[in-house]
């Protein structure tokens, strides 16, 4: 949360038992001395690092550690062997996954977490693109963070003197965070797109964009998680963290999901349960009772409390494409190990095919040749072919194949960008943000449960 580490500033990864580059990261110290993409790093202070087994955390404890120390790496660069000597530094964290224009006026931005320069990514983000007419905020899967960068962030969104959130206990004060006029993005259409992944400070913005009628919610009902904790140290050096107050929606609804004393396996079960009852692939069997009936702030229509926040629009959990199969290759790892040894021998002939990421998502597509030849390496590996389950995974397997080779070759941002043109969340997404009168009528419509 804090936003950076301490360390030589390359993204890695272990193939065939060797620390490969993928990347030394822009302006970090790794790339100022000329590490460069598919170098070996063989040795680091003259321990021998290939070949003897190399985990990540081996990896970490050894290339990491205190701003302004020095490491002396040995590199494998085709037949070469090259000496480095690298000074650590503050290497940043980003939260960031991606940014990227749609089409032009509408900004897609997809946040893993609420940490300590998460705003000025995202400020970053918005001044690379010509003030944006309309907005989709990604937060699927991000499990929170920082509450004032969440108040912060919805800030943008609000006009000045709005309720964002409030916390309350029995003995502690109630505390608001209210909007300022400092928005960036006050007017534009916008939609939050939120699943049961997506908690706490997640919960903090759509909450407040859904209660003030700011924006459409699209996705499934979050995980809330609401509730505020308080750290008092103890003589002997520990700590115990005490919660003191519950999280609440600026309309009066509680984040946090119901917990009964004494029940905690029940509570940690809830994503199970949800996926038991049906929630997760129909809205027909979510219900809350007249007694959790609240009203929107602007538009007087009807939500509900009783913990998490409701998507103005459900999406079901999209399984059309998931067969054992393809479940297999990723929980194995093997679809990545396998783009990995594809790009450790053609990394130089697609930078000198594809210049620009728009040349490549136009020309590049794998066929069915390239994805048997994943088939076969996944057999290898002790995974047998499975053709029915091919049927229905095959163009999905693909487009992970392009989608993986983008991000080694370009950025985050373009593999997120190839794989959401099959994700039928985002592509609603869109037909709302293009529909300016059914993006009102939405807004002016209950949350059915």
């Amino acid at each position: 949360l804090q936003g950076n580490f301490e360390g030589i500033g390359i993204e890695f990864n272990i193939l065939n038992d060797t620390l490969i580059v993928v990347s030394p990261l822009s302006g970090g110290p790794s790339e100022c001395v000329g590490l460069r993409s598919s170098d070996r790093i063989i040795e680091a202070d003259g321990v021998n690092i290939a070949g003897v087994g190399i985990s990540n955390d081996k990896v970490f404890k050894l290339l990491r550690g205190s701003k302004g120390s020095k490491i002396r790496l040995t590199v494998r660069r085709n037949s070469e062997t090259l000496d480095f000597t690298v000074v650590r530094d503050k290497i940043p964290i980003h939260s960031l996954d991606a940014a990227y224009e749609i089409k032009p006026g509408m900004l897609y931005l997809k946040l893993n977490k609420f940490s300590v320069g998460s705003m000025n990514e995202i400020r970053s983000a918005f001044e690379k693109f010509a003030k944006p007419q309309s907005m989709i905020l990604d937060l699927r899967g991000n499990s929170g963070g920082i509450m004032s960068v969440a108040t912060e962030l919805t800030d943008q969104f609000l006009d000045a003197g709005k309720i964002i959130v409030y916390t309350d206990g029995e003995h502690a004060p109630k505390q608001m965070e209210i909007s300022t006029d400092s928005g960036f993005f006050e007017k534009g259409r916008l939609v939050v797109l939120i699943d049961e992944g997506s908690a706490s400070a997640s919960e903090i913005v759509s909450g407040a964009i859904k209660d003030w009628d700011r924006g459409v919610l699209i996705g499934r009902r979050s995980f809330g998680k609401g509730l505020v904790q308080q750290q008092f140290a103890l003589g002997d050096g520990s700590y115990i963290r005490l919660t003191v107050s519950r999280y609440h929606t600026p309309t009066g609804r509680l984040i946090q999901r119901h917990y009964d004393m004494g029940k905690t396996e029940e509570y940690y079960k809830d994503l199970y349960a949800r996926y038991s009852s049906g929630e997760i692939y129909s809205k027909d069997s979510i219900t809350f009772p007249d007694s959790l009936k609240y009203r929107t702030l602007m538009n007087k229509r009807i939500v509900y409390g009783g913990g998490a926040i409701m998507p103005d629009i459900f999406m079901p959990l999209d399984t059309s494409y998931y067969s054992e199969y393809s479940g297999n290759l990723n929980r194995k790892g093997i679809t990545y190990q396998f783009v990995l040894n594809y790009l450790d021998k053609n990394r130089a002939s697609l930078k000198a095919a594809y210049k620009t990421f728009e040349d490549y998502n136009k020309r590049f597509y794998p066929d069915d040749a390239f994805l048997n030849e994943l088939v076969s390496y996944a057999e290898k590996e002790k995974l047998p072919r499975k053709e029915k389950d091919l049927q229905v995974s095959g163009d999905h397997l693909k487009l992970l194949l392009k989608a993986y080779i983008a991000r080694d070759l370009f950025s985050a941002s373009e593999f997120f960008l190839i794989l959401n043109s099959m994700d039928k969340t985002y592509l609603k997404a869109i037909e709302v943000l293009e529909n300016p009168a059914g993006y009102r009528k939405t807004l002016e419509t209950s949350t059915k449960q």
